[in-house]
C-alpha cells in the first residue's frame, strides 16, 4: 500500500487543537491530558474526593491566589496578574451552537428513519450499539470509562498513524475472510431455501 492511499489521522480528526492534541502535535496538551486524567481518577475513584468539593476548591484556591497576587502586585509596584479577556465570543457560541444543531439533526434523522421510514437494518444497529454500550457500562462505572477513552484515545490515533499499512493490510485480510463466509453463508441458505420451496411444492 504506496503512501498516496494513506490516512492522515491528524486531518480526518478536524486539524483543531484536539486533533493537536491526540496526535500529539501539541504534546504539552497531550502530556496535560495524560497526567490529569489519572490524578482526577484517583482522586474521584479511589481518594472518595466529591466532584463538586473539588471544583470549589479549585475556583476557591484561584480566586486566592489572584487576591493575594494583585495585592503584592499593587504594594511592590509589580504588573498585575496576566489574566485574558474573559469572556466568550458570540463567534465561539455561534460554532458550538452549529455543532450541536448538526448532532441534534443526526439523531433525529435516525429516529425519524427508525420510527417513520421502518428501517429495520437501522433499528437493529442502533440496538446493537446501544447493547454494547450498556454491556460496557455494566463492566465499568461512568468515570473509569472516561478515563479508558481518554487514554484510549491518546494512544490508539497515534499507533494507527504509525502502523497504518500494517493494520490496513491486516483489517483487508480480516474482511476478505468476512465477505467469503458471508457468502458461503448466502448461498447456503439460498440453497436450504430453494430445496424447503420445491419439497413444498411435490407435497402440494
Amino acid at each position: 500500500m504506496g503512501d498516496s492511499n494513506r490516512i492522515s489521522v491528524h486531518r480526518v480528526l478536524g486539524e483543531g487543537l484536539v486533533a493537536d492534541v491526540v496526535s500529539w502535535k501539541n504534546w504539552r496538551g497531550a502530556v496535560a491530558v495524560l497526567v490529569s486524567a489519572p490524578t482526577l481518577w484517583y482522586l474521584f475513584e479511589r481518594a472518595g474526593y466529591n466532584f463538586l468539593s473539588f471544583v470549589a476548591n479549585v475556583v476557591l484556591l484561584l480566586v486566592a491566589i489572584l487576591f493575594f497576587w494583585a495585592k503584592a502586585a499593587n504594594l511592590l509596584n509589580r504588573p498585575l496578574p496576566p489574566l485574558p479577556d474573559l469572556e466568550i465570543s458570540e463567534e465561539t457560541i455561534a460554532r458550538v451552537a452549529d455543532a450541536l444543531q448538526i448532532w441534534l439533526n443526526r439523531a433525529l434523522s435516525v429516529a425519524h428513519d427508525i420510527a417513520i421510514e421502518r428501517n429495520l437494518l437501522l433499528c437493529l444497529q442502533v440496538v446493537g450499539v446501544l447493547w454494547v454500550i450498556s454491556y460496557i457500562g455494566s463492566l465499568f462505572n461512568f468515570l473509569t470509562l472516561i478515563y479508558i477513552g481518554v487514554l484510549l484515545s491518546l494512544s490508539l490515533p497515534v499507533l494507527y498513524d504509525k502502523y497504518q499499512d500494517q493494520v490496513d493490510g491486516r483489517l483487508g485480510v480480516i474482511h476478505g475472510v468476512i465477505q467469503t463466509q458471508y457468502k458461503k453463508n448466502s448461498q447456503y441458505c439460498f440453497k436450504q431455501d430453494s430445496k424447503t420451496l420445491k419439497q413444498r411444492k411435490e407435497s402440494a
